[in-house]
């Protein structure tokens, strides 16, 4: 399905008489008789199709006067993978108002952030999206008040600011729009809290579209992990966070439907992006019905998505980290790429408590890094160059790899720097800025695996043979990789 095919009534009704699942996010089913709206795989009857209206974002549905449907629940479906697959305006300003810019900003701070006036952003996404900025962000309020409610006990009062509403009356009042429940009711409602949370502590399953291989994409957190900044630990992935009200720390675990997630915040206000931030660390809202059908299309890698069906892209959670270990990781060995980032984080990071593990540090920011003494730094001097020029351009400002980045400029922007080789500029530009069309053809691991697989060996004909990956390169790199025997590729235990 592409951007506007909820305007496609008879694909629509289709995919609601089937049930399909893989629709979920990508449009909402408004009911007419009932005033209720359902994703496409809500199990109830399907009603007529002159009964239903179809719109392209939940808040879309919300502002016509419909309320979320109490069985399917569609404020917890997947978010739509147009958002993650383009750099275009509304693309970027999607991405930015899940990461809870409008809470903190403003549609005006939203606006500076993307380089258009408030009139353009809010035209183009009332546009495509039915819906504006304001609508956008009070839906996604909803859904994270929706979550306090039934997760844990906190009065009333304490949910409503954590969730961003500026008063006790709107929270009421937006609960009750969406879920045509009062709060107390919703939590009536909601399945027995765990015992013994600790405070600031939730434990949440977060949904994707099947299928998901855990392998690559576990498997490549776990080996890269920075002692201190991330483990493996009971059979999930943990890390630190840096957020906008404060710090927290995640578990991650891979189960058949969901990821289960367990949240730990000093700041509840930072719930919304802490949970965008892990969805995009794992590439959770991806469609690899899409990604599969493209690339298994080549019979040289039709073999690969037929063994091990819907591999993610590990991102990150922390654009700019990531650009830091990339260079830390240039020519080296993961484990010497490994060690150099946990001196890193011991002399210069945050400390952290984590009582429920080994968890010390977050990451140091790059207005820390930019202080640190260039002698001091155990590489290269060419490298010590790169990373003492990065940091600076993170620290100053005039470098961007936030969300609201172009990535095409962004890349750009990287390859002016020195030391930053198409190599660096790609796997930033896939991992960090989330470019699904990234392609790394001087990468080792891409090149073993091209010759193995009777691929042209030079990255000039490798490239050009993989025009017809388009524009899925990213996806078709893992694949790639997955050829190896290296731990990247395997799901710890």
């Amino acid at each position: 399905m592409q951007t506007g095919m909820y305007t496609d009534t008879e694909h629509c009704v289709r995919a609601v008489r089937s049930k399909d699942a893989r629709f979920d996010g990508w449009f909402f089913t408004a009911v007419l008789t009932t005033g209720i709206y359902c994703r496409p795989s809500c199990p109830v009857v399907p009603p007529k199709p002159e009964n239903m209206v179809f719109h392209p974002s939940a808040a879309a549905c919300q502002q016509a006067g419909f309320r979320a449907c109490k069985r399917c629940r569609p404020d917890t479906s997947p978010g739509s993978p147009e958002w993650n697959r383009r750099a275009d305006l509304t693309a970027r300003a999607m991405r930015l108002i899940a990461d809870g810019v409008v809470d903190r900003e403003g549609v005006p701070g939203l606006a500076a952030r993307l380089g258009y006036s408030t009139r353009q952003i809010e035209r183009q996404l009332l546009a495509e999206l039915g819906a504006g900025p304001l609508a956008l962000a009070r839906a996604q309020r909803a859904q994270t008040a929706r979550l306090l409610i039934e997760t844990t006990g906190l009065p009333m009062a304490q949910i409503a600011f954590a969730a961003g509403f500026s008063s006790l009356r709107a929270f009421n009042d937006t609960v009750r729009g969406v879920f045509a429940l009062t709060p107390s009711e919703l939590r009536a409602r909601a399945p027995e809290r765990r015992a013994g949370t600790a405070p600031g502590s939730l434990c949440l399953r977060l949904p994707f579209r099947a299928p998901l291989n855990p392998d690559n994409l576990f498997g490549h957190l776990a080996a890269t992990a920075v002692p201190g900044v991330e483990e493996w630990r009971d059979g999930a992935y943990r890390r630190t966070l840096r957020l906008p009200h404060g710090h927290g720390i995640v578990a991650l675990a891979p189960h058949p439907d969901h990821i289960a997630c367990r949240l730990t915040l000093t700041d509840l206000r930072d719930l919304t992006v802490a949970i965008s931030r892990c969805r995009r660390l794992l590439d959770l809202d991806a469609d690899p019905a899409a990604v599969d059908e493209r690339l298994r299309a080549d019979p040289v890698l039709a073999p690969l998505v037929d063994k091990a069906p819907g591999r993610r892209v590990p991102r990150t959670v922390d654009e700019a980290e990531f650009a830091v270990r990339a260079v830390l990781g240039q020519q080296v060995s993961t484990a010497a790429a490994r060690t150099h980032a946990a001196r890193l984080v011991t002399a210069h990071g945050e400390a952290v408590d984590d009582p429920g593990g080994g968890l010390t540090h977050l990451f140091p920011s790059p207005a820390a890094l930019a202080a640190v003494d260039p002698a001091t730094l155990a590489m290269p001097r060419t490298r010590r160059t790169t990373f003492t020029t990065l940091v600076r351009h993170l620290a100053d400002g005039s470098l961007d790899l936030s969300h609201a980045g172009d990535w095409a400029d962004t890349r750009a922007r990287l390859l002016e720097l020195p030391g930053f080789g198409p190599w660096t500029a790609d796997v930033v530009a896939m991992r960090a800025l989330g470019d699904p069309d990234a392609f790394l053809p001087t990468d080792l691991g891409v090149r073993r695996a091209a010759k193995e697989l009777g691929l042209p060996a030079t990255p000039a004909a490798l490239t050009a043979r993989a025009a017809a990956w388009r524009p899925w390169r990213a996806y078709a790199v893992q694949y790639l990789w997955a050829t190896d025997d290296h731990p990247i590729n395997v799901l710890p235990v």
